[in-house]
């Protein structure tokens, strides 16, 4: 298999099977007695509970909310990891980092916020927004695809309901814009000129 895909393409694809993992077996472990995870989610403006905002993406209010979040979250991550482990790492760190301090930030007080819809909406707004940026025709495409599969339920996330995270989600998705854009200046760089023997 690593050889059909490549090995860097192959570890891509394993580092999101593997956050889809942790974020089944935390589900699992939830269900034990005297088990609260969820009291891990992110606390608006606690700034002892930062790091919560880690581990947040890892956790859910249960399997329908997991299995919600599951779906798109391994179809997206998969097409960003079919351009190599740095990229997929690279979305995954900005959209989790962007998605959560807005969070952290703006989102009402005495709340805890938890699950990967953030990084949903940042790896739908990445996919979309790197084939804006880059122009190629498979990037295009599979923007195009994001926005026809998922474009109405996307902008219905971004906006305010009660019971859902909607600051995740509009922050997750600049968050996705973000990384596109980081991304797509490395890939603009002039290569560094060879030096003179």
């Amino acid at each position: 298999m690593a050889d059909r895909l490549g090995s860097d393409r192959y570890n891509a694809l394993l580092l999101v099977v593997a956050m889809i993992a942790v974020m089944w077996v935390s589900e699992a472990v939830d269900l034990l007695p005297g088990v609260n995870l969820d009291q891990y989610g992110i606390h608006p403006r606690d700034v002892a509970g930062l790091p919560e905002i880690a581990a947040a993406p890892f956790l859910h209010a249960g399997f329908q909310h997991l299995i919600g979040n599951t779906v798109p979250f391994a179809i997206m991550g998969a097409a960003i990891a079919l351009g190599g482990l740095a990229r997929v790492a690279i979305v995954t760190a900005v959209v989790g980092l962007v998605s959560g301090l807005g969070t952290w930030l703006i989102a009402p007080a005495n709340t805890v916020h938890l699950g990967a819809s953030g990084l949903v909406f940042g790896y739908a707004t990445y996919l979309v927004s790197r084939g804006i940026l880059s122009r190629r025709l498979v990037d295009l495409a599979v923007g195009a695809v994001v926005a026809v599969i998922w474009g109405i339920t996307l902008l219905q996330g971004l906006l305010p309901q009660s019971h859902i995270s909607w600051q995740a989600h509009v922050f997750g998705a600049i968050g996705g814009v973000c990384a596109a854009s980081i991304l797509a200046s490395r890939r603009s760089e002039p290569e560094a000129p060879a030096p003179a023997l």
